[in-house]
């Protein structure tokens, strides 16, 4: 048997993910497409709309095995989040990996990956770096310096993550252009951007149109990071060493003190310590560090994958499974076991993002999802 990987988060599964499912079926049609999707919080810094259980029933009504992408990674800059997914997916076997981009050019992107190992391009970002600019736009500013084009839209930039990631393999690594803009908050089309579809679930808009019915059936009892921001500001009034959490780096911490007790919400918050060092996206990453309390020591200890999680599968995921049990040199667990550090920090932030409901001490308890 063999297997395509895509990388996700689904937050949540709508139009667009259907699609590019289906175009990975066209491309690969007798593969196992094995999904490695982040749980209960997001790349963004964002909760999931829903939990990770739920996204994975969901995703298993269109793809085989569903595996999880830890926190201690979904939760990381682009570098770390693609690494570590293309990492789970090189242990399961993968022989293809498929991700949209907006530029649908994969040798581009090759061609930029490797201006990104030249001196050159290390220097130019540590002097846009040096003139103020957020990492984002020093990267994107070298290597239209460099390479003759911006990288600067978001799945272009995952794309050179990927890219890097399965260089050296036998993996085919594919790419689908985007019918849509990742970052559009105005719902449009059929296929609109899963921002659009979170804002307007925010606002109380119906999305029926833009998901699919099972995803539609399930949105319900929503997860929004506002929800946490009476926990997020004890936990930053409470604690006198805010600068050991991943993220609190410069100095911010002090000005996120000075602020904290004028916010009356994460939005404003973040509005009151951004600069143009840090982009939104940053900080929301930061404080939902803080929030879950996911230090700097966490993520150094948690650098190596100890582990590969399963959440879900079908009759064909599952014997691909079997097919691999001999493949992978770490454990690959169907439930929560003791003794991996991240698989602990998870057990810890599932308890946060489950802590206004009566289910919290059940989530490890979860059976995988069999379908």
């Amino acid at each position: 048997m063999k297997a395509v990987g895509i990388i996700c988060e689904y937050n949540p599964m709508h139009n667009g993910h259907i699609y590019h499912i289906q175009k990975v079926r066209e491309l690969y049609p007798d593969y196992v497409i094995v999904l490695v999707m982040s749980g209960n919080f997001t790349q963004r810094g964002d909760a999931s709309l829903i939990d990770k259980w739920k996204k994975c029933e969901i995703a298993l009504n269109y793809v085989d095995l569903v595996v999880e992408l830890p926190f201690v990674y979904a939760t990381q800059a682009a570098d770390i989040f693609t690494s570590m997914g293309c990492e789970i997916l090189k242990h399961l076997g993968i022989s293809a990996f498929v991700f949209g981009s907006e530029s649908n050019d994969i040798e581009m992107l090759k061609r930029m990956v490797l201006i990104q190992d030249s001196p050159e391009y290390q220097m130019r970002v540590k002097n846009n770096l040096a003139l103020g600019k957020n990492y984002p736009t020093s990267m994107s500013l070298a290597l239209e310096d460099l390479g003759g084009m911006a990288i600067s839209k978001s799945n272009d930039l995952l794309g050179l993550g990927y890219v890097r990631g399965f260089r050296n393999t036998n993996i085919e690594v594919r790419t689908i252009k985007r019918t849509n803009d990742y970052n559009d908050e105005c719902l449009a089309g059929k296929i609109t951007s899963a921002t659009s579809i979170r804002k307007a679930l925010r606002n109380g808009v119906s999305v029926c149109d833009y998901v699919p019915s099972v995803t539609y059936d399930n949105l319900n009892n929503l997860h929004f990071m506002d929800d946490y921001f009476d926990l997020l500001k004890y936990k930053i009034i409470s604690d006198d060493d805010l600068s050991r959490y991943l993220g609190v780096d410069e100095g911010i911490e002090g000005r996120i003190k000075k602020v904290i007790l004028e916010a009356n919400n994460l939005d404003d918050l973040i509005k009151m310590v951004k600069s143009k060092r840090y982009t939104y996206v940053k900080l929301n990453r930061m404080f939902l560090h803080i929030l879950c309390g996911f230090t700097k020591s966490e993520a150094l200890e948690t650098r190596r994958l100890e582990y590969i999680r399963v959440l879900g599968f079908n009759l064909r995921g599952q014997e691909y499974l079997k097919s691999i049990k001999d493949y992978s040199n770490i454990p690959i667990l169907t439930k929560y076991e003791k003794g991996f550090k991240a698989l602990d920090i998870e057990k810890r932030v599932c308890a946060i993002y489950h802590i206004k409901e009566d289910d919290v001490l059940d989530e490890y308890k979860h059976k995988v999802i069999i379908r």
